[in-house]
């Protein structure tokens, strides 16, 4: 079986030890494709060096909600100059991190939107998916989505929502990520919604070295954990696990026009 870990923040120093270690137990897991996905313009240089040294890995650039206070201004001129030179790459895959976090409250919710909605018209201008950061604000998420009808769609990572929300996010074109956080016996909520999500919508993710499953509680989280979260979800929905690693497969290749041959 192979697997593609949708989101990433492999770039992080928590990795800065072992990475090449991580990235050979990844490939022995099956794991052939990792993205990873920026939250800061500072952060843009060095993701991009280091999937340009991997070809395994593929690069989304954003600005993510919650280092609000970090953004200025002139990050989206510079957003748009990232895109502008890679998106002819093949390794520059999306926009994101992007979206609106309402879990925290000293996040001004006006400030978010106006960058939410600036990095959307970006994702429309280069037709490329977005990865969305959503807590909280469902409600707001979707109903701005539905005013910028993204023609690729994206990636509502780590989804956590109602059904009829996911459905929502589904008529959009949208996938849901499913990471660590349905492994989690009291997520009983979200484990119900992942069983009855239609199996063309579910893409599989990590979030590491954040959101650790449970049977990695209190532990960096990497991309090696992906196939036992997917045997998690597998069984959650009551169907083999070779055929949810292959629909999830070929749900993130058609996302992000990738091929469907292995790299191995």
């Amino acid at each position: 079986m192979h697997y593609i870990d949708t989101h990433t923040h492999f770039d992080f120093p928590d990795f800065a030890a072992d990475r090449a270690q991580v990235l050979t137990a990844c490939a022995t897991a099956g794991v052939e494709r990792l993205v990873v996905v920026g939250v800061s313009a500072r952060h843009w240089p060095r993701l991009w060096q280091l999937v340009k040294g991997e070809p395994r890995l593929f690069a989304a650039f954003g600005l993510h909600p919650m280092f609000l206070t970090e953004h200025q201004p002139d990050h989206i001129a510079q957003l748009q100059d990232w895109l502008v030179r890679h998106t002819a790459d093949p390794q520059c895959c999306a926009v994101g991190e992007i979206g609106l976090d309402y879990f925290l409250t000293e996040l001004d919710r006006d400030s978010q939107q106006v960058l939410f909605e600036q990095q959307l018209a970006l994702a429309v201008d280069f037709d490329l998916p977005a990865l969305l950061h959503v807590r909280r604000a469902h409600a707001a998420t979707i109903a701005t989505l539905k005013r910028f009808r993204l023609p690729r769609g994206g990636i509502v990572h780590a989804f956590a929502g109602s059904l009829e929300e996911a459905r929502e996010y589904i008529k959009l074109g949208f996938r849901l990520g499913l990471g660590g956080a349905v492994t989690w016996p009291q997520a009983k909520r979200l484990r119900r919604v992942a069983a009855e999500l239609p199996a063309n919508s579910i893409v599989l993710e990590t979030d590491a070295p954040d959101m650790a499953p449970a049977f990695a509680a209190a532990q960096r989280n990497s991309p090696e954990n992906l196939p036992r979260i997917a045997a998690l979800i597998a069984e959650l929905r009551g169907e083999p696990l070779a055929r949810l690693a292959d629909q999830c497969w070929h749900n993130s290749c058609e996302l992000f026009n990738w091929p469907t041959t292995t790299v191995s």
